[in-house]
């Protein structure tokens, strides 16, 4: 107590100094819980804006800015000339990426050289199953065959795989959900190239080069069923293995078979080298392909012997020589020089991506799996870029293309001889 101060007076003076005290306390205490709030505010406002994302799982493939889409092709190899495929689906991404993308997102492509072996297709989409947003344009029917599993259990979406569209006949209806197939169907493509050359063009014996496989069989078994329809004889079936280089005594065989028409359903290569050892043995019957041939590439590789060949166009392409075809092609040699002289290849491959791209404009910017199948799932009579015959798919429907155009070779082009060959889709 101050000195001279009363007992009274030092009372006040401690009541003032403990009042003085406790509002110290009490704003202390408010700042201290004011700070704690704030914090406590901005900890639960970042957990409000982040949850969302964290309860929402990541995409695969798919960034803001980005759809990373995946493909197995043979770029070396005997079949490498089929794998002109990927560089059309390249090109066009390329095409789309720069009139700005897909809702704002460029397309990316994972391009695997599989060399046509299954074991090595197996493992190019094993590593991309869980990384990319689609499997586009897996090419060969060994390959589909081998590494459809891979995708189908990983849910990762199967785009016009180009292979023996029977590989997916035995799925189970839920194993289907995400695969949607454009390719045409080989036995009834067979079956018709057997019955125009018995009809048509009057043959009666009948012989069939074919790839030892499900791709060449099922040619091979739709020829057979053509003849036996029409009374006529398939006098001499040759297949032969994709190492096979010497082809001299396989087109002993065929000229042996006295055929006066050959259906071939080999790969490009295999079919350039068979009509060049059958013209050294001085047999030149006539000669129909199936639509795995229709590059104009076979003018080049068979030379004149490809001439007046009867050949099949895909539902997916067509004529290479319509208005719209042609456009395409000159957008796919701008950015893929390569192209130029392989314009069906090239645009099979793209009319694929026009296709996926197709379903990514339909699902929107907030893109899922889910949503990019529904959108695919609703294409009713489209046709991409005006190419082709009409795709169409459904809940029920995943076989959306099955066609065939018959052309003839000549004077270095395809010609028109039929219209549209339309097949029952097959599931």
């Amino acid at each position: 107590m101050p000195p001279g101060a009363s007992s009274r007076t030092f009372s006040t003076w401690w009541s003032a100094v403990a009042h003085e005290v406790n509002d110290v306390h009490r704003r202390t205490r408010r700042r201290v819980m004011r700070s704690v709030a704030m914090r406590v505010a901005a900890v639960l406002v970042s957990f409000l804006l982040v949850a969302p994302a964290l309860a929402q799982p990541k995409v695969p493939g798919v960034t803001d800015t980005e759809v990373t889409l995946g493909t197995s092709t043979p770029l070396s190899g005997p079949a490498a000339a089929w794998g002109n495929t990927a560089r059309g689906m390249e090109a066009w991404a390329a095409h789309v990426n720069e009139q700005g993308g897909v809702h704002g997102r460029k397309i990316k492509l994972v391009l695997k050289d599989d060399g046509y072996v299954p074991g090595r297709a197996v493992a190019n989409v094993t590593e991309m199953k869980d990384s990319v947003f689609a499997i586009v344009g897996l090419l060969g029917t060994a390959i589909v065959g081998a590494a459809k599993d891979v995708a189908i259990n990983a849910k990762t979406p199967l785009v016009a795989p180009f292979g023996n569209a029977r590989i997916f006949v035995k799925e189970p209806r839920e194993n289907m959900r995400g695969v949607f197939v454009t390719n045409t169907d080989y036995p009834p493509e067979g079956e018709f190239l057997g019955t125009y050359a018995i009809r048509q063009l009057k043959a009666q014996k009948l012989a069939v080069f074919y790839q030892n496989d499900e791709y060449g069989k099922g040619g091979f078994d739709g020829v057979r069923k053509a003849a036996a329809a029409a009374g006529a004889q398939v006098v001499g079936e040759v297949s032969y293995e994709l190492s096979d280089r010497a082809l001299g005594t396989h087109a002993l065989k065929l000229k042996e078979s006295g055929a006066d028409a050959v259906i071939l359903y080999p790969t490009a290569t295999h079919g350039a080298l068979i009509l060049k050892e059958m013209a050294g043995q001085g047999y030149r019957p006539t000669i129909l392909a199936s639509f795995t041939l229709a590059d104009p590439l076979m003018f080049t590789l068979a030379g004149d012997l490809w001439e007046g060949v009867y050949v099949n166009v895909a539902g997916q392409v067509g004529p290479i020589t319509t208005p719209e075809a042609m456009r395409a092609s000159e957008i796919l040699s701008k950015y893929e020089p390569r192209l130029k002289g392989k314009e069906y290849a090239g645009l099979y491959g793209a009319v694929s991506m026009m296709l996926t791209i197709e379903g990514l404009k339909r699902a929107g910017r907030d893109l899922t799996r889910e949503k990019f199948i529904e959108a695919l799932e609703g294409i009713k009579d489209w046709r991409p870029e005006g190419i082709g015959a009409p795709i169409t798919f459904g809940p029920g429907r995943r076989h959306g293309l099955n066609a065939v155009q018959l052309m003839r070779a000549e004077k270095g082009k395809l010609v028109p001889v039929t219209g549209w060959q339309v097949f029952p889709p097959l599931y």
